[in-house]
């Protein structure tokens, strides 16, 4: 029986509980070594939601969820749904100024985390944190992460059933131009009609597979796993990325369908003897320039592979290319939306005016995939949006047809490691440090590994020369490690060119001199 969010004509809202309706007893998740039915996903979610209640969570509260992917994480948020509850995803490589920033931004009431994850206290973490985020009232300790979250349910269950498809559900964090992340809120009926249209697209059907190896933390990982379950699929999860595990579990679970990077790709496609039959459409992501080569490969092999577009303003998986493109096309970001509710266009920047096919402009969206704002920040959600209400994406694109071909970041965002990176907060990291009067950070592009940071920094007054080692352990002790850059060099001045506004520094000088530092 396939699940009621996909049968039938589109209806005009959507609710999460869709999501989960129908073919109770078919299997949605498999983590930990354990199958988890559709069913137990749902009466497990209930519980939660009522247990939440009894903790004094309301319509309208936050609620930070730092939590690497477990039962748990997706139990939490259909929780939240039915309760009204915003969901805050904080990274689990996050250090603690990181969530510290999240949990002021968010103003969140309660955050659920690990006693213990990969060697780190976690909860003790976030407790040491309360002192400093007046709004965080309770931290909820998770022991056992293959288990359950072991809230009291005892509330009346009626208070488990409030949310509506209006209320905020998840926000995404998003690095700006400030140099810290902003918060990208999304409503119930958005998230819910959107992995409803993705499973269409990749018509992902009721007994179909779909290996999870992003983190249900970023918006690609999310929509990943909600795009199975809309489908009716199950989310077979993997705690860590290993190619070899990730080509077992492909055999060994029959998966139909694999979301990720291009490097898993690339890896995966590679392995000698690897047994891939099942594997019927994957998407990814160009993250360190391997998508061409990787989507030839898998074409080759009798698998349908598109490249994508999204963000955490509109969604990922916003848009595909069709199967029927060559290989080498289908490759490229940017696509068809799955959603036709969802628009676009190509604009000039400066004028707004539209731009005729092939010529790149700024892309710029609008419709039901769209925010609803950046959380507690009118300020950004207005610089954000055009006077007639389409957002300002900030990346180069132009258009071909009924599809967009995205081009690169029209600012100078990193992508490291697979995740968009604004330089701004590395340099604000650096200039935390005694020993640093300013720096700027560069990127350096490598095929097969992607951007790769470069810092250049101007000493303190009689600080002396600092030592890179010391400087490149600050980052490492308050930056999540994909964002710690490669080499931190001292210079005496930056390269720059006086302008009509003043000197201005060049960044294109700075990234021609990375290219010599970086092997």
């Amino acid at each position: 029986m396939a699940p009621a969010a996909i049968s039938g004509a589109t209806p005009e809202t959507f609710v999460m509980a869709q999501l989960l309706a129908g073919a109770d007893d078919a299997p949605a998740l498999w983590i930990d070594g354990n199958s988890v039915s559709r069913a137990q996903l749902n009466t497990a979610a209930a519980a939660a939601a009522n247990g939440l209640a009894a903790l004094g969570l309301q319509r309208g509260d936050v609620l930070a969820v730092w939590l690497p992917n477990c039962a748990g994480w997706l139990q939490l948020l259909f929780a939240a749904a039915r309760l009204g509850v915003l969901i805050v995803p904080i990274s689990t490589r996050y250090k603690a100024p990181e969530v510290r920033h999240l949990l002021t931004v968010s103003r969140a009431r309660a955050i659920v985390a690990p006693a213990n994850f990969l060697d780190t206290a976690y909860a003790s973490i976030a407790r040491e944190l309360q002192a400093e985020v007046p709004t965080l009232e309770r931290v909820i300790a998770v022991d056992d992460l293959a288990a359950w979250l072991p809230l009291d349910n005892s509330a009346d269950p009626s208070v488990a059933a409030l949310g509506i498809a209006a209320d905020p559900l998840c926000c995404f964090s998003t690095s700006g131009t400030t140099g810290m992340p902003k918060l990208a809120v999304h409503d119930h009926d958005g998230i819910a009609r959107h992995a409803v249209h993705v499973a269409r697209a990749l018509d992902i059907r009721p007994g179909d597979a779909m290996l999870c190896t992003m983190p249900l933390f970023g918006v690609y990982g999310f929509f990943v796993a909600l795009a199975a379950l809309a489908g009716g699929a199950r989310c077979v999860f993997l705690p860590v990325f290993d190619a070899t595990e990730a080509a077992q579990a492909i055999e060994h679970h029959r998966i139909t369908h694999f979301i990720g990077a291009d490097g898993m790709f690339d890896e995966v496609l590679k392995l000698p003897g690897a047994q891939l039959g099942s594997w019927r459409q994957g998407v990814l992501g160009d993250f360190v320039g391997l998508a061409a080569s990787a989507t030839l490969r898998a074409d080759k092999m009798g698998i349908c592979v598109s490249g994508v577009y999204g963000s955490s303003e509109c969604f990922s998986l916003m848009s595909l290319f069709p199967a029927d493109m060559a290989p080498e096309l289908r490759a490229r970001g940017g696509g068809v939306v799955v959603d036709p509710a969802n628009r676009w266009r190509v604009v000039d920047a400066q004028s707004g005016a539209a731009l005729a096919d092939g010529e790149p402009g700024e892309l710029q969206i609008r419709g039901p995939n769209l925010m609803t704002g950046y959380l507690n920040n009118p300020e950004a959600t207005a610089k954000a949006m055009t006077d007639d209400g389409w957002f300002r994406s900030g990346d180069l694109a132009f258009a071909e047809g009924n599809a967009f071909i995205y081009l690169a970041r029209m600012g100078d965002s990193l992508r490291l490691r697979g995740f968009l990176v604004s330089p701004a907060e590395i340099e604000n990291c650096l200039m935390q440090h005694p020993a640093v009067a300013l720096a700027q950070v560069v990127g350096v592009n490598r095929v097969g590994t992607g951007d790769i940071a470069v810092a250049y920094v101007i000493a303190a007054p009689a600080a002396g020369v600092p030592d890179e080692a010391a400087l490149l352990a600050h980052c490492r002790s308050n930056m999540a490690s994909y964002k710690v850059p490669r080499r931190v060099i001292v210079v005496d001045e930056f390269p720059s060119i006086n302008g009509p506004n003043g000197n201005k520094i060049q960044k294109r000088v700075l990234r021609e001199m990375a290219q010599a530092v970086v092997e």
